[in-house]
């Protein structure tokens, strides 16, 4: 069954924690979860921790592209695009745990000193982690641990301890920001509003100069900032918005294929179809009936 990730107005995860009045959220996955292998590309203020188990899935951060196979993670800094994906459609399974750093921040010193240099470092959008490099698989295998105690009692209080270790070893390790990489910002900032605008429009007609001018660029400059952060054109991406939302409603609705190719911004049920099945290798109605089926076992 597919997993859909819940984006908020200007595109950031709306992330539901596991814990009432703790910011953690902890699961295993698999990519397989995901329609066509592919998560949506999103961000949010929680930093993101993967641990591969197995398989292997290549992992976008605003652009940059990271092959991740067992043994070997990634770590996601605040308000950075990212999404995994496996063009090849091959299975990985995966430890993902989003931990909120203001939780780190007990004394407002802590924040100053060693919670805002880290997610305000630009320097540092990401760090990949080797099983090499003794220090990147400590983290590794704490991020193991974190998932190892999710339903203990204490589980708070134990994640809460990983994550501070965590934390210490990304503060020493971190890269210098003595250099602000001013171009970088100024693009994430741009692409963000650029796919808020196409979350909020995306059932009507929009064209390569409608989402340009949203973010105040030029056309070529939107191509090129689409390539260079998601690997794929305007056009592409707000086609798999479109399927996104659509397999919402194929799994949440009754409506008919027709009523949804038409409500998220398809121009007929034909068109739709035909992508779709380019998409995920099976028509709409088949894709139904396969949930149902799911469903029922």
């Amino acid at each position: 069954m597919s997993v859909l990730i819940e984006l908020t107005a200007d595109k950031s995860e709306k992330v539901v924690y596991d814990y009432f009045g703790y910011p953690f959220y902890v699961r295993k996955g698999r990519l397989s979860s995901h329609p066509n292998f592919t998560a949506p590309n999103h961000w949010h203020d929680a930093i993101e921790l993967i641990a591969v188990i197995s398989g292997k899935m290549d992992y976008n951060v605003n652009g940059a592209v990271s092959h991740l196979f067992s043994g070997r993670g990634i770590v996601v800094n605040a308000g950075q695009m990212h999404f995994g994906y496996s063009e090849q459609r091959t299975e990985c399974e995966f430890i993902c745990a989003l931990l909120h750093p203001m939780v780190l921040c007990s004394i407002p010193s802590f924040q100053q000193d060693f919670i805002e240099p880290v997610i305000s470092n630009t320097q540092a959008p990401f760090l990949y982690l080797s099983s090499e490099i003794l220090w990147q698989k400590n983290i590794y295998e704490r991020i193991i641990s974190i998932y190892k105690n999710r339903e203990r009692k204490t589980a708070p209080l134990q994640i809460l301890s990983e994550f501070s270790a965590i934390w210490s070893l990304l503060v020493e390790n971190m890269p210098p920001d003595n250099e602000k990489n001013q171009r970088q910002n100024q693009e994430l900032f741009v692409i963000k509003n650029m796919v808020q605008f196409v979350q909020k429009n995306y059932t009507e007609k929009i064209t390569l100069s409608d989402i340009a001018r949203s973010g105040a660029v030029g056309e070529s400059k939107c191509y090129k900032l689409f390539l260079k952060f998601f690997s794929q054109s305007p056009n592409g991406y707000l086609t798999q918005y479109r399927l996104h939302k659509s397999i919402e409603l194929l799994r949440t609705t009754d409506m008919l294929i027709v009523e949804i190719a038409l409500s998220v911004g398809f121009r007929g049920a034909s068109y739709y179809s035909e992508t779709f099945r380019k998409w995920m290798n099976k028509s709409p109605t088949e894709f139904r009936k396969d949930l149902y089926r799911d469903i029922a076992k």
